[in-house]
């Protein structure tokens, strides 16, 4: 029987702990049992700082200044993201701003554009 994908990183790399009935990806360390992999499928409901949801795949736009932390540069308000993936946690987005690259953002201050 082959194993399921990951359900955090979606890795096909999954194995088992020979004395548990867990599953453990080796790329990110996720642990989980093989009968709650179906109740992880459903993402995150994540909504934008005007109440609108957002889905992987989604543009937006930033609505404040955002210090970029250890580094010395700053987001300016309308930069453009591409969210790539909705995660759990308190940076609830992970995606890619222009010029600047991967990074997580948290969804209050991100404004889902109209495409």
């Amino acid at each position: 029987m082959p194993l399921p994908p990951c359900p955090n990183c979606q890795s096909s790399y999954t194995y088992t702990y020979a004395d548990r009935d867990l599953l453990i990806c080796p790329e990110c360390a996720h642990e989980w049992k093989l009968d709650e992999s179906s109740q992880d499928d459903q993402p995150a409901s994540v909504r934008d700082a005007n109440g609108n949801p957002l889905f992987e795949g989604d543009q937006g736009t930033l609505i404040k200044d955002l210090k970029v932390k250890g580094s010395s540069n700053v987001l300016k308000v309308g930069t453009k993201v591409k969210i790539n993936r909705i995660v759990d946690g308190d940076h609830n987005i992970d995606c890619r701003v222009d010029k600047v690259g991967e990074m997580m953002l948290k969804s209050e201050f991100v404004k889902k554009a109209n495409n």
